[in-house]
């Protein structure tokens, strides 16, 4: 137990020989030097989780976890140890205020891919979503770009088609014409296969033999639009097989798709939020405790080896001008008896 409360004072940034003469405050400083490491030590999963997630290299991981744990453990163990109580509760408290905005800072980078790895399941579902809006978008830009020739090659070929249903129906018509003429039911009224008839019937065979033409000249060019239709649809497919597949399971968009979950669901903000605002508390805690405790002795002891060395360095300022002030004037007096 004596090797953890020492090495918890260390983590706390304390002066451990000046604390062993104010003993009743070793408690509060092991609690604060143990927040400091657990702190650092979530930092260091945190890290190498968010490291793993981009490169997906265990060791790279490992290396970077430990080195960004340190980091945090040590920033934390200045920004604890370098908070001083002097009594004047507003004066420490302008002075931590930078501490406590980083200490959040931090927080909050600690805390974001511990809540990836938290909501991971919930996330993974979201990438598949992701991925497949992802797949449909690239889809409909491919579909796009050849829409225009599509959309050209079809009204093409409806106007072809329509010319044809046209020359039909006038066809139709006039054969209609001609058949009543013949049995009396329209035209002149009388039955009969006159004059009147043969012409008629020979506008008939007229549009006849011009719908045979017009449906045989359609009827080819309608056919190569077709073929081209088919054409570009085979490209279309092809370009779509050509795109790239690959799944989307970087940090950037695990952060994306932890804020559509957030946006959506009420409980997952709240969680997000919760978890956040733990490892705020955690990472503040140990400033909190230094800003609202009360002056123990060990800061009256801090206070006066302070005032001591302030005393002993002034001391020493004073002790050498007024070495260098008596040189001056020996050698003055030395010019002047020369």
């Amino acid at each position: 137990m004596k090797r953890f409360r020492d090495f918890f004072l260390f983590c706390s940034g304390v002066h451990v020989p000046m604390l062993k003469k104010a003993p009743s405050e070793t408690n509060k400083y092991g609690g604060i030097g143990a927040t400091i490491f657990f702190t650092g030590l979530l930092a260091a999963f945190s890290g190498g989780y968010a490291l793993w997630t981009v490169f997906s290299s265990p060791w790279g991981a490992i290396v970077f976890g430990i080195i960004w744990g340190l980091m945090i453990f040590n920033l934390d163990r200045y920004i604890v140890s370098g908070m001083k109580k002097r009594n004047k509760f507003m004066q420490e408290f302008g002075m931590a205020v930078p501490r406590l905005l980083l200490a959040v800072l931090i927080a909050m980078v600690i805390s974001k891919p511990l809540e990836l790895k938290v909501f991971e399941k919930e996330i993974n579902q979201e990438l598949i979503v992701m991925e497949q809006q992802v797949f449909k978008t690239q889809e409909d830009k491919v579909k796009d770009r050849f829409q225009d020739q599509v959309t050209t090659l079809n009204a093409e070929i409806a106007r072809l088609n329509e010319d044809i249903r046209l020359q039909a129906a006038k066809q139709d018509t006039l054969q209609l014409i001609a058949q009543q003429e013949a049995d009396g039911t329209g035209g002149s009224r009388k039955q009969n296969l006159g004059p009147i008839y043969k012409a008629k019937k020979a506008d008939a065979d007229s549009a006849g033999a011009l719908l045979q033409r017009i449906s045989a000249q359609n009827g080819t060019l309608i056919a190569q639009k077709r073929q081209q239709l088919a054409s570009i649809d085979s490209a279309r497919q092809a370009t779509v097989g050509s795109l790239d597949r690959s799944r989307i399971d970087g940090l950037a968009s695990r952060l994306d798709a932890l804020g559509h979950l957030t946006e959506r669901s009420q409980p997952v903000l709240w969680a997000n939020w919760f978890i956040m605002l733990l490892f705020i508390t955690i990472e503040t805690a140990p400033v909190f405790v230094k800003l609202i405790s009360p002056r123990g002795p060990y800061d009256d002891l801090l206070e006066a080896h302070e005032h001591a060395y302030i005393i002993f360095r002034k001391e020493q300022i004073e002790k050498r001008e007024r070495e260098y002030n008596k040189r001056m004037m020996i050698g003055q007096a030395a010019g002047i008896n020369s």
